[in-house]
Parts: structure tokens; sequence; C-alpha cells
């Protein structure tokens, strides 16, 4: 495939350095996506998840937001979802919604990516709006079109539109056992397709402070800037600029910036060569 995310000169190598020492993907033992979460005045709050996947995702979300026979996102103390169907958009379209978090699946074509989730930030780190696509035209090769890769896409790309980043960013290490970690053998052993408890741990931590206002089920505080809610971000030139890759390339971070603290952030999870 060409993949324009690898380096392809030293000058581009330098640049994705600098990138990955100023914003890391990754942040260790501490996996929060910089300081972004959802604005709430309580001590837990409900996020709806709008269900614009076909069929053979509706198993996928539902085990990732709230199966009460799976270890899933609604295990945190802080954080409860609720599938809303159906969703406030379309799966080909994936507009987003203010105040939640729209989940999509279609044949988005030959991206080189798998899934994508992307959040809109407003002033002081709050998410305003998100999305997650999965891309079908992956999903129907039989490298991907297995139960436990669809959940570990699923699952993760969720769980980045809370402030998540990975615990691990390197497939070639052992799983970790959540789907936070990247893994080129998502059935494990131990599986990669759930969230563990080092990821609800951190969401307790994220979530520990309350805010004086709401983002969920609102609309953002403050004017926001034209174009900045409804901008079109499909494609891979309007996700601005690449602020993080992952250590072997298959995860990439970029930022839009809108200027007074709006902002879009894209995390990629890239199609294996």
């Amino acid at each position: 495939m060409n993949n324009t995310r690898h380096p392809l000169s030293s000058l581009l190598f330098v640049v994705t350095i600098i990138a990955l020492m100023a914003f890391p993907i990754s942040a260790g033992a501490s996996h929060s996506w910089g300081r972004y979460h959802w604005a709430r005045t309580t001590t837990s709050f409900t996020l709806k998840l709008g269900d614009n996947v076909s069929d053979s995702w509706d198993t996928m979300l539902r085990t990732a937001s709230n199966d009460p026979d799976s270890n899933d996102w609604s295990d945190s103390s802080v954080l409860d979802t609720v599938v809303v169907v159906p969703g406030g958009t379309t799966g080909s379209t994936c507009a987003p919604t203010s105040g939640r978090v729209e989940v999509c699946s279609a044949d988005y074509g030959n991206t080189n990516w798998l899934g994508v989730a992307q959040i809109w930030i407003t002033i002081g780190s709050h998410i305003a709006q998100g999305t997650v696509r999965n891309n079908d035209f992956y999903f129907k090769l039989s490298q991907y079109d297995t139960p436990a890769w669809r959940q570990l896409v699923m699952c993760q790309e969720i769980g980045h539109t809370f402030g998540l980043a990975h615990q691990d960013e390197n497939f070639n290490n052992a799983n970790l056992g959540t789907c936070m970690d990247y893994t080129s053998d998502p059935d494990g052993p131990p599986s990669n397709e759930s969230p563990n408890q080092h990821d609800y741990d951190q969401l307790a931590s994220i979530y520990k402070h309350k805010d004086r206002f709401t983002s969920v089920g609102a609309a953002p505080a403050g004017t926001a800037p034209a174009g900045w809610a409804n901008a079109d971000v499909h494609a891979q030139e309007n996700w601005g600029e690449l602020i993080g890759v992952s250590a072997n390339g298959q995860e990439s971070l970029y930022m839009r910036d809108f200027g007074n603290g709006y902002k879009i952030f894209t995390f990629v999870i890239w199609a294996q060569e």
C-alpha cells in the first residue's frame, strides 16, 4: 500500500521525532489523552453513544458499551454509556452531535486506516462531541474480519473519545489484556478486546474533579469559531497537523487548531501492511 504516514526522508524523520517529544501518543503508566475530558458537574456521568453501525458491528458496539456479561466501559465507577438507537447521523456521513459520541461504520474506501476517533475540544480541554469511524473496506478482508479485531478497534476508538490514550503502543509486545493496548493478535492470550482495571483507574483519575458546567448532552459553552462544530474532517488532508506517531507507525495523532482553545483531534489506527 502507499501509506503517507511513514517517514520518507531524514527531514520528515526529524520532524516526527520532535513531534513525539512534544506530544507523545502514549503517556505510559498514566495513559490519559492530554488533559481532555467531558465537562460535568457530577461525580459520575452517562454518555450517549449514537448507533450508526451496520448489523455486523452492533454486537461489538453493545459489548464495548454496556453489555452486562462483558468487561465494558460502563464498568467504570465514574462513566456509564448508553447506546442510542438510531444514531444522530448515518454511517457514511458520521457527522458529530453536540454532547455525545456518534459511532459509525461504512466502507470509507482504501484510506489505509482501520478506525478513526475524533474529539472536538473547547476552551479548558473539554470534549464537546466525538465520532468513531470503523472502515468496512478493511474489515471485509480476512485479516481483519474477525470478532476479535472488530472488538479491539471498536473498544479502543470509543475509549479515545473519553480521553484515554494507549497503555502500550508497540504491537510486538505481549498483550496487556486491554483494548487500549495495540497488538497484532487481539485474541491473545490475554485477550485485548475489553478495558482492564488500569483503564478504569485512569478514568477515575481523569474525572476526579468536577467542572462548573457540563458538555455531556449539551452544547459547548462560549462562542465557537465558525466551521469548528461542523468541520469536514473525514479526509486525511483535513485532519490538520501530525503531532504524534507510535513507535511502530501503526498509530497517528493529528490536531486541527481553530484558535482560542478550539481544536479537533484525530486518533488513527492504520491497517498493517
